[in-house]
């Protein structure tokens, strides 16, 4: 894809200086996260969109599944899921996957703003395939949008929609959930959505073009940190053995979910015992930057997803149910409540993703108040988020 060719040779070393802030890593938070009082402080009584939010902040509805985006003539994708954003010029450009089958508008879309904020056009950049749950920005300005269902592929896709999406196989074939590039080792991790699922990472043969390279499963011991080494997948292609069976002693995760790459770390999170956990790239070890059991007092943070990262270095894990939450946990290892859905309980919060200078936060409601897919909801929080 053309727009990947420029970044190739500046991305590599510079991604943590892109980031700014504080440069936190999970493994050098002592225990995981505790509750406590986040930056902004008290949620405050709902707004007229339903959310509850910190004072100063504000929220507006930016699409509807099966409604025509204002601004545009497009109508925005059912289920909206994971999502990211993209510098454009003096504006921006934000991406959304569709999770549901190809038969129903699966694939993914974008929204362009212009340099205030203002919807320019809305379009489709991928169809025809299945449940596209979350997925990945890549550093050469391209999404990894992953389908989650099993021998799911990851296709890659131009969010200007000028370039055709591209299957990738050799990313392997397995549920794929999200992915997040890491150009400081010259990696892609990749989760799985699976209750015993695995992580894994694709080396690929050049960095910028996934067409080829080795997949590999994470593998370790029985607890929750330490050391980790990494073993190749034999068949990435994950028939006849799916792929998380192809190495003994491959670690199981339950319910691999969002994954996000920052200053030398990959956080993902696993629904099925609410865990955010800490890959230290640089020392190949794994921790637990947040554990719902571990936990004083009730849990603030529960149905752990996607998650996003700040310039702070604050992290935002969405909640799948729950009480349709945006938690943050701080670099001090504080869990607080950062806005809160209200009257949507049989939703979920999907795809956060920053405008790329850092002022406001984008997300969906995956099903809205209706509680189906047809009733996606995607917003934009815009407020003095801390850099």
């Amino acid at each position: 894809m053309e727009r990947r060719t420029f970044l190739r040779t500046a991305v590599i070393g510079t991604s943590a200086a892109a980031f700014g802030g504080t440069l936190w890593r999970g493994a050098a938070l002592a225990d995981p996260a505790q509750p406590g009082t986040g930056p902004y402080g008290a949620l405050q009584a709902a707004n007229g969109n339903g959310i509850q939010l910190p004072s100063g902040f504000s929220s507006r509805i930016i699409a509807r599944s099966g409604r025509t985006v204002s601004g545009s003539s497009y109508a925005w994708h059912s289920a909206p899921d994971g999502g990211a954003t993209y510098a454009d010029g003096t504006g921006w450009i934000y991406v959304s996957n569709a999770e549901v089958s190809s038969g129903s508008g699966g694939g993914a879309s974008a929204v362009r703003f212009d340099s205030s904020g203002n919807v320019t056009s809305a379009y489709r950049i991928l169809s025809g395939t299945d449940n596209n749950c979350a997925g990945g920005k890549t550093p050469w300005n391209t999404w990894l949008s992953c389908e989650e269902v099993t021998r799911g592929h990851v296709h890659e896709t131009d969010p200007w929609g000028v370039d055709a999406a591209v299957r990738r196989p050799a990313l392997g074939r397995f549920k794929h959930e999200a992915a997040a590039s890491d150009p400081d080792h010259g990696y892609v991790y990749l989760t799985e959505d699976e209750s015993d699922g695995r992580f894994y990472r694709f080396r690929p043969t050049t960095w910028g073009d996934l067409a080829s390279g080795t997949l590999q499963v994470l593998v370790a011991g029985t607890g929750t940190s330490g050391p980790v080494t990494w073993q190749t997948v034999p068949d990435p292609d994950g028939s006849p053995t799916q792929t998380r069976y192809q190495v003994s002693g491959a670690k199981v995760f339950n319910g691999g979910e969002g994954c996000f790459y920052a200053a030398g770390t990959c956080w993902f999170t696993t629904k099925g015992d609410n865990r955010v956990w800490a890959y230290d790239a640089d020392a190949s070890s794994l921790s637990l930057a947040y554990d719902d059991s571990l936990v004083s007092g009730g849990a603030p943070l529960t149905g752990v997803d996607n998650v996003t990262r700040s310039s702070s270095g604050d992290l935002y894990v969405a909640e799948d149910g729950g009480n349709m939450e945006i938690c943050l946990i701080t670099p001090d290892g504080t869990v607080a409540p950062f806005l809160r859905i209200t009257g949507q309980s049989g939703s979920e919060i999907t795809g956060p993703a920053f405008s790329p200078d850092g002022t406001r936060l984008y997300f969906s409601s995956q099903r809205g108040t209706s509680g189906s897919s047809s009733g996606g909801i995607t917003y934009e929080v815009k407020g003095p988020f801390r850099g």
